[in-house]
């Protein structure tokens, strides 16, 4: 099994800047990728981004690419998720997952989930 704990959200205006941590724990030599997943009530849950352990190449939705920037450290078995010019639909719960897969951006190649970090943004 595989934990993983989020922080970092919280309540910010448009524009501002927030970093999210991801902390994994447990079976993680079995995990090849992390990714961030976001969810907003009544609305699929939404890929916003991936990291490879290994390589680092990461993969990044329309919607967040050249705003948010993912990375990790091994060692500390954490990911980070650098969000930038933030906007109010970007306003979710924002969950961390970690997948056997190289990557992918399918919430159901993912395995393991977080509880999750809110994000809300005001205009």
């Amino acid at each position: 099994q595989v934990q993983m704990v989020e922080s970092g959200g919280g309540s910010v205006q448009a524009g501002d800047s927030l970093k999210l941590s991801c902390v994994a724990s447990g079976d993680t030599e079995i995990t090849r990728a992390m990714g961030w997943f976001r969810q907003v009530p009544g609305k699929e849950r939404e890929f916003v981004g991936d990291i490879g352990w290994n390589t680092g190449h990461t993969n990044y939705a329309d919607s967040v690419k050249d705003r948010f920037i993912l990375s990790r450290d091994w060692g500390q078995r954490t990911v980070w998720l650098q969000m930038n010019s933030l906007q109010p639909e970007d306003t979710a719960v924002y969950i961390c997952a970690a997948t056997v897969h190289y990557f992918s951006a399918n919430s159901r190649d993912y395995q393991w989930w977080g509880q999750g970090t809110p994000v809300t943004v005001s205009s």
